[in-house]
């Protein structure tokens, strides 16, 4: 019973989750919600006018109730789902991951707000404002294209230098302010009353805005207007130069990675997944895998998916695994070879072998079971033998089996 549950999971989890191409019950989903979400948002900005809201009111109405509920069921689903997200937690904490997550807040406010008056009627026009939040799911759609995924990688790379020069602002901010209070109080006390009116002088004046609702008229203060003008020039164009420098950095890298492949040589195998391999079940940047091997490709029912941190790995993946080849390898020959019942190694112990000191048995393949060759493995008809040899350039000897 636990394990049909867990098979279902699995599949919910896989249609709530980015689809891939061939999954068409996972890519209809997607395109569900997105449906969704842009039905709601253009309902919700439609009924803002009077005439129409007169004509088709019921229609927006009843387009909300729809979408909002299929917010309700996509929480729901991905609360259940939060353990197949979150592979290495308890149940408990996987589905609170989630709930307490930036896109689980979200999902959350996407339909709570809709329903809160129902209980709390005194609050509704309160919560009518939270519902607001739904046009932050625009920020899932994010993750079915890579030129969106590209600035998020840039904000997070740039985060603390984004995050220094906001607090190097909010410092000039509130200096600003005082000195402008200090210089322009007596002379304007109903404009400059307070702190906070030359806080909202100094963002208008740094952030190169310049609203005119507030303004210095003596000698002293147009000065400091002045000068925290240019200086607002500057403090603007730090956090601009961080991204777009962060952009540049974004795109050099994802050019050198296209690049790669023409300037190394690399060597590549593929793999099948099984039921019991370590990665099922896994992110892929949750792999322990050594430095110098990349995982190029996942080949999933036939489709090719380019892989990613959050790509999820399932059972029946065929990975391709590269590495890049060191200047002083040896060269190796790799042989599948199937023993058929009138071969010599039948019903012979590995140990008991004759064969050169430069071949090796990498595996055994018996059914759908994988041996791990020693001296007392006994080869059987049908076995599929995986086997290394070193070659080198003066050996003329070509190993046959």
């Amino acid at each position: 019973m636990k394990q049909n549950w867990e098979q279902t999971r699995r599949k919910l989890f896989k249609m709530v989750s980015v689809g891939y191409i061939g999954d068409f019950i996972s890519v209809s989903y997607d395109a569900l919600g997105t449906i969704a979400l842009i039905a709601n948002l253009l309902s919700a900005f439609l009924s803002t006018f009077a005439e129409l809201d007169r004509i088709y009111g019921g229609l927006f109405d009843f387009i909300e109730a729809i979408t909002v509920f299929f917010f309700a069921v996509d929480y729901v689903l991905r609360m259940v789902t939060a353990k197949c997200l979150y592979p290495n937690k308890t149940e408990l904490r996987a589905v609170l991951s989630y709930v307490f997550s930036l896109l689980g807040v979200i999902d959350l406010l996407s339909f709570l707000p809709y329903y809160l008056p129902v209980f709390f009627p005194t609050g509704a026009i309160a919560f009518r404002m939270f519902r607001v939040a739904r046009i932050f799911r625009l920020f899932r759609i994010n993750a079915y294209y890579d030129s969106l995924n590209v600035i998020v990688e840039v904000l997070k790379s740039k985060a603390q230098q984004l995050l220094s020069s906001v607090f190097i602002i909010s410092v000039l901010t509130l200096a600003s302010s005082l000195c402008m209070y200090s210089l322009e109080h007596e002379a304007q006390p109903e404009v400059f009353a307070n702190a906070f009116s030359g806080i909202w002088w100094a963002a208008s004046t740094l952030l190169t805005v310049g609203y005119g609702d507030i303004y210095p008229v003596t000698t002293l203060g147009k000065i400091m207007g002045i000068i925290l003008a240019f200086l607002g020039v500057g403090m603007v164009a730090i956090p601009t130069g961080i991204i777009s420098a962060g952009f540049v950095e974004q795109y050099t890298r994802l050019k050198n990675l296209g690049d790669y492949s023409s300037n190394v040589d690399i060597r590549f195998i593929k793999t099948r997944l099984t039921r019991n391999d370590k990665w099922v079940g896994k992110h892929i940047k949750e792999l322990d895998i050594p430095k110098g091997i990349i995982i190029g490709m996942v080949e999933r029912q036939g489709e090719v998916i380019i892989p990613s941190g959050k790509l999820l790995l399932e059972e029946n993946d065929i990975v391709i695994i590269g590495a890049e080849v060191m200047q002083h390898d040896v060269p190796m020959n790799l042989k599948e070879v199937r023993l058929a019942s009138t071969h010599p190694w039948c019903n012979c112990y590995i140990r008991d072998l004759d064969f050169s000191r430069k071949t090796y048995i990498l595996s055994i393949k018996r059914g759908n079971k994988t041996i791990i060759p020693s001296g007392s493995v006994k080869l059987r008809a049908d076995d599929l033998i995986l086997i290394i040899s070193k070659i080198h350039i003066e050996d003329e000897v070509e190993i046959t089996v």
